[in-house]
């Protein structure tokens, strides 16, 4: 049996298959660009739209063969989207994704009654980054009032399926979810002002779904697969990273960055107390993810390339390799904003620094390391949540593609052990194996030395790469 894996990012929609053992079949990809739109705090993508790029990828897919043998799909979506839709389940209006720093909490309410007890059952905060807060702010400016609201991964499957609950996985990105009991919160429906059947139902354990009459004539192939219930992307991630217990923590950068580490927790018993600056969001029925986050990542270097002319490829490569891991000039890499709890608005990056010697390669590099930089300083209240030494794995489609910018993160995070994982596709990965019931399936990690080769077998061993200082930009 096979699997499609889908990956229903910010950036891109992609269509991925690999084999029963969630290893991607050679040429068997197909992808999209996204187009968002981007301005006055606004970040936002067309549904419709984005529901097209996905069915021009299976559409690729199966004129190139790739789905005769499909038998489960997996889907790794971004978390925190919303989209109000109307009696008729037409949208009113584009898709807000976690970029979209305009929502404001309403005017004259004051928020939780507890707010750490509210942070440790909900995982997270009355902010602009959840429905708790998204969801008043959407209705205000509606026209009619919507009838409900979905995020985008379950407008999209929820026009290709006979049904599309929403996965506790992706309810636990909406802020609403009590995690311990996996039901909608009460006191965080209420400040969402969420009233009866606005909500998405939530899929129970080992929710199957399967592709509609007029879809399937579409896609005969996958007629008779079944569709496993989404997972949030970040979550996907970890678990492509084979970072799958509390050994072991990620770092991904991607569209954006965030550090995250998988522990286990059964539905229904206590979590682990959770630090006040950090998130936590659902895996499965069976594991949480604990974590921070950052509005900046790939983005950035999109575009630095785009708006600064930077040197392609290899030429790149080789300007980069004359800087220090770490180094470039200073620079706040917040362009997009704060993530929660933070609420510095999009706009707040900053470069300081320059004079006439400084080129396109410096200012890169220095916003690169910023990113490093932040996520050094949140990982150790990480790591206050485990007992023991915690490990770093690499990965996201930024980290494959600059061995400088795996180099200055090892700089960082020094000394705690730091792997890579080479695979750009690690959110497809971790979506299959998480349907398949397998997320601690092996994976290859590769140690980061200079040029990330395999380690030395001499005794003097791979170089050691210590932290850099600070960059201040005061």
């Amino acid at each position: 049996m096979d699997i499609l894996a889908l990956d229903l990012g910010t950036s891109s929609v992609r269509g991925l298959v690999l084999d029963a053992d969630a290893v991607p079949r050679p040429g068997a990809l197909a992808r999209r660009k996204v187009r968002l739109t981007v301005a006055d705090r606004a970040a936002t993508v067309d549904g419709p739209t984005y529901l097209g790029h996905l069915v021009e990828c299976l559409d690729e897919l199966a004129a190139r063969g790739h789905l005769r043998d499909v038998g489960l799909v997996a889907t790794s979506g971004q978390w925190h989207s919303v989209l109000a839709l109307d009696g008729a389940g037409e949208p009113m209006g584009p898709v807000l994704t976690w970029l979209d720093t305009r929502s404001e909490p309403p005017a004259g309410v004051t928020g939780p009654a507890d707010v750490a007890a509210y942070h440790q059952r909900t995982g997270t905060w009355w902010h602009r980054a959840y429905w708790s807060v998204r969801l008043p702010w959407l209705r205000e400016r509606a026209a009619t009032p919507p009838a409900r609201f979905v995020g985008l991964v379950e407008y999209v499957l929820g026009t290709l399926l006979e049904e599309a609950p929403m996965s506790v996985s992706q309810a636990s990105g909406t802020g609403l979810l009590d995690l311990s009991t996996l039901s909608w919160d009460a006191e965080a429906c209420a400040l969402a002002g969420a009233r009866p059947g606005e909500l998405p139902v939530l899929a129970p354990a080992g929710w199957r779904g399967r592709l509609r009459r007029e879809h399937a004539r579409r896609w005969p192939h996958l007629a008779g697969a079944a569709w496993a219930a989404p997972v949030g992307d970040g979550a996907a991630s970890n678990v492509g990273s084979g970072c799958v217990d509390p050994s072991r923590a990620a770092v991904t950068v991607g569209t954006s960055a965030a550090v995250r580490l998988v522990q286990p927790a059964p539905a229904g018993q206590g979590l682990p107390p959770l630090p006040e600056g950090l998130w936590r969001y659902r895996v499965d029925h069976d594991h949480v993810l604990t974590g921070t986050a950052y509005s900046s990542g790939g983005n950035l270097f999109s575009w630095a390339r785009r708006e600064l002319r930077l040197p392609e490829g290899a030429e790149l490569d080789a300007a980069l390799a004359r800087i220090p891991p770490g180094g470039g000039v200073a620079a706040d890499p917040r362009f997009g904003g704060d993530r929660a709890p933070g609420l510095a608005p999009a706009g707040s990056g900053a470069v300081r620094g320059l004079d006439f010697a400084t080129d396109a390669v410096a200012i890169v590099a220095g916003l690169m390391a910023g990113v490093c930089r932040l996520i050094a300083a949140d990982f150790g209240e990480l790591e206050s949540t485990v007992d023991g030494p915690v490990e770093v794995v690499l990965g996201g489609g930024a980290m494959a593609a600059s061995a400088w910018w795996r180099e200055s993160f090892a700089a960082s995070l020094a000394p705690r052990p730091v792997r890579y994982q080479p695979d750009p596709e690690i959110g497809a990965a971790g979506a299959a194996r998480i349907a398949l019931g397998r997320l601690d399936a092996p994976v290859r990690l590769v140690h980061i030395v200079r040029t990330d080769e395999a380690p030395s077998p001499t005794p003097s061993g791979p170089r050691v790469l210590r932290p850099l200082p600070e960059h201040p930009l005061s």
